[in-house]
């Protein structure tokens, strides 16, 4: 007696479907979309195997960073928004902002990087199924996150604000602000986890196109939710919480209707028997390691800051706005080592280990010599980034001596970056 699944595959023939019952009609159009489908995954996969490195590389690559740059100025324009709020709304965003991030960057480039790799893998050995089942995979370890992060910072968020030094009406602020956006943190990790599968599919125009068009969204709703409009409450620092929350909401919903609609490489099944430890475990075999990565990055900076703020405001000023040019160099990073990654995964997937050797050197050296140059410009012309932030001369002197020691190594930087995206 056959099996469901042996059913399942062999319901064609028997001109009946999975269940049993009498196959539709074939329908033309429908046979013509699902051939052009296959075209275009067979024509992306040709592209990563076979094609010119770099140009295939930086074609992946220019969407992402579009969008990252779009992001991080939206990110610039909300705080000048909450500013408006006053001293105290500003302090508490900027103490909730380390953890923020954290949780970003462990979405996107940690546990993301594992689905992303995994799918690339899985689609370079040919095993679209399995890339398939790796998308839900993904979708419930978002869920998992998002709760931890969420439970995380409901218990401990007080404290933690507090022992950054929060206090009265900043510790309020932080707090609203927190709780708000934290509630949606499953939202966050959803976007983070699905867009990663797309990117190690080689789609980067479609979770580029979802990420761009909300953040157009994001920008009016948050001054309209801090300050009220219309039928619209004034919301205060938690409208800006609520305003992420709205963002992430829609592009989750966006997200999971393309990947069950069937039109891309990748679809997105619901069914609870495609979730698998061992599917599981082959993202967070990746994934776990860059996380704890990311941890002790972050950790990191809130060392070094807290050292430097021994000496004092200025210093502490200084170093802030010229440390923030380093943050400037993530977006192009991570949007060339996704694009590395998923080249390097897909060549390893099909068995191809010297060309996914050569793309990740290849990637690393196109890397080393872009942050390179930067790093020397602003070393060389430190005043040029550090005025637009800062006239007073402690501060400007306090940022040169970091560009002056930091900037001329930013070649290391992208070089050790690339070669742990394609690792």
């Amino acid at each position: 007696m056959r099996s469901a699944a042996a059913t399942a595959r062999t319901g064609a023939d028997d001109g009946l479907s999975p269940t049993g019952a009498a196959a539709p009609p074939d329908d033309p159009e429908a046979d013509i979309a699902e051939a052009r489908i296959k075209a275009r995954m067979l024509a992306r996969r040709q592209a990563l195997l076979n094609g010119p490195i770099l140009p295939t590389m930086l074609k992946l690559a220019i969407p992402t960073v579009v969008v990252l740059v779009v992001q991080t100025l939206v990110g610039v324009a909300e705080t000048y928004f909450v500013s408006f709020l006053g001293t105290d709304a500003l302090a508490g965003v900027a103490l909730v902002f380390p953890v923020l991030m954290l949780m970003q960057m462990m979405s996107n480039g940690g546990i993301g990087g594992g689905v992303a790799s995994a799918v690339a893998r899985a689609l370079g050995a040919g095993h679209k199924d399995e890339a398939d089942a790796l998308v839900l995979n993904a979708l419930v370890l978002a869920v998992v996150f998002g709760v931890v992060f969420s439970a995380a910072e409901f218990l401990g968020g007080s404290a933690l604000y507090r022992a950054l030094g929060g206090q009265g009406a900043t510790l309020a602020a932080s707090l609203a602000y927190a709780d708000t956006v934290f509630a949606g943190a499953a939202l966050v990790w959803i976007v983070s986890l699905l867009a990663a599968a797309l990117r190690g599919a080689g789609n980067t125009v479609v979770p580029a196109a979802v990420i761009f068009i909300g953040l157009f969204v994001l920008l009016p709703l948050s001054p309209i939710l801090i300050f009220g409009w219309g039928p619209f409450p004034r919301l205060g620092v938690a409208g800006a919480g609520v305003a992420v929350v709205a963002y992430y909401l829609v592009g989750a919903l966006v997200l999971i209707g393309y990947l069950r609609s069937g039109r891309g490489t990748l679809r997105l099944p619901l069914d609870v028997r495609r979730i698998e430890w061992r599917l599981l475990a082959d993202i967070l075999r990746v994934g776990g390691l860059s996380a704890v990565g990311t941890i002790q990055a972050n950790l990191t900076v809130i060392l070094v800051t807290g050292i430097v703020g021994l000496f004092g405001t200025n210093a502490i000023a200084g170093y802030g706005i010229a440390s923030r040019l380093d943050y400037i160099l993530i977006p192009l990073l991570f949007s060339l080592g996704t694009a590395a990654l998923t080249m390097v995964g897909t060549n390893f997937g099909a068995g191809q280990v010297a060309r996914a050797e050569r793309i990740a050197w290849i990637g690393a050296f196109f890397a080393a010599g872009i942050t390179e140059l930067i790093g020397v410009t602003a070393a060389i012309f430190p005043r040029a980034w550090l005025s637009l932030f800062s006239t007073e001369p402690t501060v400007l002197a306090t940022g040169e001596l970091y560009l002056h020691t930091v900037a001329p190594f930013y070649g290391i930087f992208g070089f050790g970056m690339l070669l742990y995206f394609a690792g």
